[in-house]
């Protein structure tokens, strides 16, 4: 294929990067925390920890992960902590340590935590105190050696506080207790190498099956650079302040936020509970913050909450969007309240996880995913696996040094990824436009078959969604013995709305093909959506 996005790049962002120029991202986070030791690095709830102290401290627990725990370079630590200071701390330790990250929803039912402790062998576990119980329904079916429980407060105090009392486990401690023996110990760093393994990411991927990605130092690092080379006129060292809302156990959040901040000494001010958004704004109300990052969900939920657009968005000059669709409407008005331009990007957990986003001189809202990151290759490809030239949808393939290695332990379901020629196969279907940007159309398996016509659930929901009356929607395909399946629409009403289905049904019509006019409404209170405000359709397929 031609690339066509080399022709779009901005002077200053380069065709290739250099995927080597640090060894692993111990030695980006080292070299951060010596650079800007001075210099806040992550914020939450009126407390700020320095790089100097966030170095120290997960130096001291690297020791005990070491010393007292004996765990070896290779072994899986699993962190089950929303956005809390302590969640970076116990991340750069084991790293520094040589583990394996794997990073779990702390709102995991104890089917999901069960089964990803067991896919993968994890060998110590970080644990909320709150999600306690639900690891305690699994502790005799899983074996896990150790178990570090962690307060909400732990790093909330200037001085760290004797440890609370824990429940009656044998292989528990407290994540205090951790800090202060790891103190006195003597932390001998292993040599972590860019094709050491750093995260076994967790994701349905395309099949719907929780798979772990295996994500190497070499991954993350090519990715950082990705990301720093494209938007590079983004960033001051020692300047960004991100808001974090995003969970950082979420790849986008992860990267994107957490290790991407960190690369150029900047503060992310994290966000335990963005769903609760007057509190949100309230925090927002404290900075002059420079980037933010989220979903459509996130970006709607501040535009329609009070004060928000009263907020000083001066500093502001990155907001990008990514996990679902961002609405046109969205984006416009975060446009209009913000002065800032809304960014759309794309990835996946398979590819650490940016492919692609909007440039940063990016003037209004593009509608599309923007053009493909430095040292990227892709390919649309027909269901024989066929690449297809510009202008045809198929689905999107993708090559580079931010591409995992494999699936943990599923040869097979590796395999099914990858073309023979190497790239991997996304499950997205999409369209690459004349000038190299990539319009996403729809996941592959989301596609809704109406007597033999494609209709691709997001432009159902991008007509509809503008249809007065409506807050959110989302669509599915539902069996119908006439047409194979038929469009249904799940709505949640603005509110004192009183928009009827056959209202709805007809403003559809103005703007859809009649075959992929829903054909059944449903009103609902909410939308099942991800930890990070990705709608579930899966969900709502049982409904």
């Amino acid at each position: 294929m031609d690339k066509a996005w080399l022709r779009q790049y901005p002077d200053y962002v380069p065709h290739e990067i250099n995927p080597e120029v640090f060894e692993s991202v111990v030695e980006i986070f080292e070299k951060s925390a010596l650079k800007f030791a001075d210099k806040p690095a992550f914020y939450h709830s009126g407390t700020e920890l320095s790089y100097k102290a966030l170095d120290s401290l997960s130096r001291n627990m690297a020791a005990y992960l070491q010393q007292v725990l004996s765990l070896k370079p290779g072994d899986r630590l699993a962190i089950m902590l929303p956005n809390l200071l302590q969640f970076p701390v116990v991340l750069f330790a084991a790293m520094r340590a040589g583990l394996v990250v794997v990073t779990i929803n702390p709102q995991y039912t104890a089917r999901e935590l069960e089964y990803q402790l067991k896919d993968a062998d994890v060998k110590a576990l970080v644990i909320l105190s709150d999600a306690l119980p639900v690891y305690l329904q699994v502790n005799c079916r899983v074996s896990v050696d150790y178990i570090i429980v962690s307060m909400p407060d732990d790093l909330a105090a200037e001085k760290l506080q004797p440890a609370k009392s824990l429940p009656s486990l044998e292989n528990a401690n407290a994540l205090r207790s951790v800090f202060n023996e790891g103190e006195r110990l003597e932390f001998n760093p292993p040599s972590v190498s860019r094709n050491d393994i750093v995260f076994l990411q967790y994701t349905g991927g395309t099949s719907g099956i929780s798979k772990g990605a295996v994500l190497t130092h070499g991954n993350i690092v090519a990715n950082l650079e990705q990301l720093y080379s494209f938007l590079r006129p983004a960033y001051v060292e020692g300047e960004n302040i991100i808001i974090s809302a995003l969970p950082l156990y979420h790849i986008f959040g992860l990267t994107v936020n957490c290790l991407n901040c960190v690369k150029v000494g900047g503060l992310n001010v994290l966000i335990s509970n963005p769903r609760d958004m007057p509190a949100l704004v309230t925090e927002l109300k404290q900075w002059k913050f420079t980037d933010i990052t989220g979903v459509n969900t996130l970006y709607n939920g501040l535009l329609n909450t009070p004060g928000f657009s009263e907020l000083d968005f001066s500093a502001l000059r990155l907001s990008v969007g990514g996990g679902m669709p961002i609405l046109e409407s969205i984006a416009a008005r975060w446009h209009e309240v913000t002065g800032c331009v809304l960014l759309q990007g794309y990835g996946l957990s398979e590819t650490s996880p940016a492919i692609s986003v909007d440039p940063y001189e990016t003037q209004s809202f593009s509608g599309n995913v923007g053009l493909p990151l430095p040292s990227t290759d892709i390919s649309i490809r027909d269901e024989f696996g066929e690449q297809l030239p510009a202008g045809e949808a198929g689905e999107l393939c993708i090559k580079g040094p931010q591409v995992m290695s494999d699936y943990w332990q599923q040869p097979e379901a590796t395999r099914e990824a990858m073309t023979e020629d190497g790239y991997f196969k996304t499950g997205d279907i999409a369209v690459i436009d004349a000038n190299g940007y990539i319009h996403i159309v729809d996941r592959k398996k989301d596609i809704i078959i109406v007597s033999g016509f494609n209709v691709y659930p997001n432009e159902v929901e991008l007509v509809a969604s503008n249809c007065p009356g409506i807050f959110e929607c989302a669509c599915v395909g539902v069996p119908d013995e006439r047409c194979g399946e038929a469009v249904k629409l799940f709505v949640v009403k603005d509110p004192d709305s009183h928009i009827d289905k056959n209202q709805i049904i007809a403003f559809c019509q103005t703007g859809l093909t009649r075959y992929k006019i829903p054909k059944y409404v449903e009103f609902v209170d909410n939308i099942p959506k991800s930890a990070v405000g990705k709608v579930l359709r899966r969900l709502l397929r049982d409904v």
